[in-house]
């Protein structure tokens, strides 16, 4: 039987340059890039190159990264510290409703210290309201932490005016860009941003790596404690080879190879979506109407559960996902479909997230739908039998 992949919002990949790029790396480039001796000095090297490659892809300076071991580190690090920096100028923080845990929890330890955290609600496409986001501004407002594009439903925050927003207060603006990066064009600086988030197996890089951009009018206590390493700003020994595969994933993704991603995407979401329907299939789309990163689809499948949905999928060889893959142990409803319908809303329970790939066929998408036709008009039969 063929396995096809459609989850890449959960993890990407890797790419066989990148592959290479780290094969190489791990027999030529062993040596700490902590030492002072040639070894090292050739390592340091390989981590000069990426991070450059790194910053520029988010028009930042070199300086302004840190190299983490992915989104989760980074943004624990850009919340944690910044309440711990700022604690004295004030204990406000505000988010949303549908952030990545890798967020919601770090908000909710600092809520059991003494913070008060903001969490803005979202319509039914999963966008906050800019007025509320205006409304919970306060003098005592430390930080502003919201996702660039939601990683359930794909949904895609104005950035920009959330930036300007943020930009006329004393807070600080951290956004987790994790689901965005490598897909549009990110820029630090004409949208404001202080701090950034990224992970690099999203973009079939590797895992356990990634990096927290930090504007550099901000110094962060170190959130990992022991060397020096990252100029003071994050202890332990690089992992170059990663490093320099994460650069080699980034060089690949050049503005005409990230234009034919979002057209081959929204192609294949309009493919799926008219063979969905010429099947008669009873769905809707999640986030509809909304500005959505082009890899990500949730569908609403009307009657059948979640549940079933996967493990009928799964055993017909189709990897997809019934929302973030960080809770997929969790039997815990998506806090994001909740915050966007209601906690009784059937959405929650019957819904899909399908997340498209480079290596993604039309064939692949074509295959799904059938399958997923046949899975879904199959449980309704057995519904209806049982009366």
């Amino acid at each position: 039987m063929k396995h096809i992949y459609l989850d890449n919002a959960a993890t990407t990949p890797m790419a066989p340059e990148v592959i290479a790029t780290m094969t190489e790396q791990m027999q030529a480039d062993f040596g700490n890039a902590s030492s002072t001796h040639y070894f090292g000095r050739q390592a340091h090297a390989v981590l000069d190159t990426s991070r450059h490659t790194l910053a520029q892809s988010i028009h930042a300076k070199d300086n302004e990264l840190i190299l983490t071991s992915g989104a989760t580190e980074s943004n624990n690090t850009a919340i944690l510290q910044t309440a711990k920096l700022r604690a004295k100028e004030g204990k406000r923080i505000i988010t949303t409703a549908i952030e990545h845990h890798s967020v919601l929890k770090p908000m909710a330890y600092l809520e059991t210290q003494g913070f008060d955290v903001v969490y803005l609600p979202v319509n039914e496409q999963g966008v906050i309201d800019l007025a509320d986001l205006k409304a919970a501004l306060t003098p005592e407002t430390i930080l502003v932490s919201i996702m660039m594009g939601n990683n359930e439903v794909g949904s895609h925050m104005p950035i920009h005016e959330i930036g300007e927003l943020v930009r006329n207060s004393n807070a600080w603006f951290h956004t987790d860009a994790t689901q965005t990066y490598g897909l549009l064009d990110i820029d630090v600086q004409a949208d404001n941003i202080d701090l950034l988030a990224v992970s690099a197996h999203k973009i079939n890089g590797p895992k356990q790596i990634g990096f927290l951009y930090v504007n550099d009018a901000i110094h962060l206590p170190s959130f990992v404690l022991g060397g020096e390493q990252e100029k003071k700003r994050r202890a332990g020994t690089e992992n170059v080879p990663a490093v320099a595969g994460f650069g080699k994933a980034v060089e690949l993704l050049t503005p005409a190879v990230k234009a034919d991603l979002q057209a081959r995407y929204a192609g294949f979401k309009q493919q799926l979506l008219a063979d969905l329907k010429a099947n008669d299939i009873d769905f809707a789309l999640n986030a509809e109407g909304a500005d959505q990163v082009g890899h990500v689809v949730n569908l609403w499948i009307k009657g059948v559960s979640t549940y079933v949905l996967q493990m009928n999928l799964d055993l017909a060889g189709f990897a997809i996902s019934g929302g973030s893959a960080c809770t997929a142990g969790d039997l815990e409803p998506s806090h994001v479909l909740i915050a966007m319908y209601g906690e009784a809303s059937p959405r929650v329970a019957e819904s899909i997230r399908i997340s498209f790939g480079h290596e993604t066929t039309s064939e692949d998408v074509a295959a799904f739908a059938e399958a997923l036709t046949k899975i879904v008009k199959r449980n309704l039969a057995k519904q209806a039998a049982k009366g």
